[in-house]
Parts: structure tokens; C-alpha cells; sequence
């Protein structure tokens, strides 16, 4: 069984021991866009669609995941 996740919207898997995106295998890092607005992230890394919000270390709105969704 494999590991499975979203980031800003995409597919990620977890394989050799890191997490990648499902559609392209690259490593998941913080450059990439939005799936459903397109928007990058902030300077500081943050998800475009929320901002900074303080005093969070983590959060997701699921914008761009779209159904049937996996847990």
C-alpha cells in the first residue's frame, strides 16, 4: 500500500523514501501553483489561497481536491 496525500491541490505519493507528485514523480516542494487557481505560493511559502495565518503550523482548505477524495 502506498502512501497518499494532496499538496495545494495534486496527487502526492510517498515513494523511496519521499514524497513525490503522483503525475510528474518530481519531489514535492514549494514552487509549485494552485491545481485549481493557478496562484504560487507567498514568498514565505504559504498556500496563496489561505495566507498566513498566525500561530498555525499547518492547515488545508482542499481547494483543487476534487471527489471522490482519499484518505
Amino acid at each position: 500500500m502506498t502512501a497518499s496525500s494532496h499538496s495545494r491541490g495534486w496527487p502526492i505519493v510517498f515513494r523511496s523514501g519521499r514524497w513525490v507528485f503522483a503525475d510528474t514523480s518530481e519531489p514535492v516542494d514549494e514552487r509549485r501553483p494552485c491545481r485549481r487557481c493557478g496562484r504560487p505560493p507567498t514568498p514565505e511559502g504559504h498556500d496563496a489561497c489561505l495566507g498566513t495565518i498566525d500561530g498555525v503550523t499547518s492547515a488545508c482548505c482542499g481547494h483543487g481536491v476534487e471527489p471522490p477524495h482519499q484518505t
